[in-house]
């Protein structure tokens, strides 16, 4: 029997004030920012970092929520060894609301152990599920956006993501492919084509063309009753694994449960898991709120200031017939002689060099370093 049929529907609230009260954030704050090495290390992760402005990432992502989700609905997902790092970063988020996996296992075991947790507090919630390391300029445009998707969540039942209109051929991120006639609020929901995976160049140049492809944010929309079931149709292994270990909940042996089924779940995104595969209908929300996913130090370069010469810097710096540099360096000079579009990263114990267009390739370089025995660097 299909598990939605089992769970008490959540489109039986007559307003959408009434159905916000049932709206939980889940905030997916495991990841060691691997591109943002060395500045993020695995005890020092980006999220917990101040990259822009003096807040951390993390911080910023939970605060963005104020006014729109209570701090008792919002939930964090981390790894063991960031647990206690997270929690001077979210000072109003209950020690309950802080759930830990065991291993990494990418975003689909995430989203469900967090969905598990939910449907115990409250069978008829609604998952707004957000990275934690990404920038929002427009708080406001951003609350309002939200609350569009949940609207769609409560009349349509669907599974509504938010996408990003793209600004260039970006290879990072993956695409979502809509139907550009749209579908109410003022043009901003249309109806999901497909999901891509991060393009090559080529083909990245070939979506900013055809003007339908925008970037996927990695932001969802659902109902609880509605993921897991999609989780149990197309995910039924890991359904069945996440089930085990939420029936161990306030039990002794939980801890031990929780790493055995964990390592016994394959890895996989929720992208490539639920929302390629999934015949539910699925909406697409325009998120023209001022976004970044600060992913990496091109993409931190684009956004900081720069001087009449392309330069970006943090830190004490000379150059000599240089331009279009970032340079990272809060504690000691660094000087840049007949070099341009590069990146130069300083911190106590390491130094990055690479060119702005190898930005994504410094996650390569983390795991060269782990097989090589430099962990002490990690």
């Amino acid at each position: 029997m299909p598990v939605a049929r089992r769970y008490t529907p959540t489109n039986n609230f007559k307003t959408l004030s009434s159905y916000l009260q049932h709206v939980y954030a889940v905030i997916m704050a495991g990841g060691s920012g691997t591109r943002f090495w060395p500045l993020s290390r695995e005890r020092s992760p980006k999220q917990v970092l101040s990259i822009i402005g003096s807040n951390s990432l993390l911080h910023d992502t939970a605060a963005r929520l104020s006014g729109l989700i209570s701090a008792k609905n919002i939930v964090v997902v981390t790894s063991r060894q960031q647990e206690d790092l997270l929690t001077p970063h979210l000072p109003k988020i209950a020690s309950s609301n802080m759930l830990v996996e065991p291993l990494p296992r990418n975003t689909a075991p995430c989203i469900g152990l967090a969905a598990f947790h939910i449907r115990r507090l409250d069978p008829n919630a609604v998952m707004l599920v957000l990275p934690s390391d990404h920038r929002i300029r427009d708080m406001a445009r951003f609350q309002e956006i939200v609350r569009k998707g949940v609207e769609v969540v409560r009349r349509k039942d669907a599974l509504v993501t938010i996408g990003i209109p793209p600004t260039r051929p970006a290879t990072g991120y993956g695409y979502i492919q809509f139907e550009p006639a749209a579908e109410n609020h003022h043009g901003l929901v249309h109806k999901v084509k497909t999901f891509a995976e991060k393009p090559m160049l080529e083909t990245a140049v070939r979506f900013l063309a055809a003007g339908d492809f925008y970037w996927n944010s990695g932001i969802f929309l659902w109902s609880i009753s509605r993921i897991l079931s999609e989780m149990e149709e197309h995910l039924p292994e890991l359904y069945q694994q996440l089930k085990n270990i939420d029936s161990a909940v306030g039990r002794p042996e939980y801890e031990n449960v929780l790493l055995n089924r964990y390592q016994r779940i394959r890895p996989i995104s929720i992208d490539y898991g639920v929302m390629e595969v999934s015949h539910t209908p699925k909406y697409m929300l325009s998120g023209d709120f001022g976004w970044s996913d600060v992913g990496s130090w091109d993409e931190l370069y684009r956004l900081m200031p720069h001087d009449a010469d392309g330069h970006a810097v943090r830190g004490k710096a000379v150059f000599l017939d240089s331009r279009n540099t970032l340079i990272h360096s809060p504690e000691k000079l660094t000087a840049v002689i007949g070099l341009s579009d590069i990146m130069v990263i300083n911190t106590p114990d390491a130094t990055l060099i690479c060119p702005l267009n190898r930005a994504q390739d410094v996650k390569l370089i983390t795991e060269k370093l782990r097989k090589e025995g430099y962990k002490e660097s990690l």
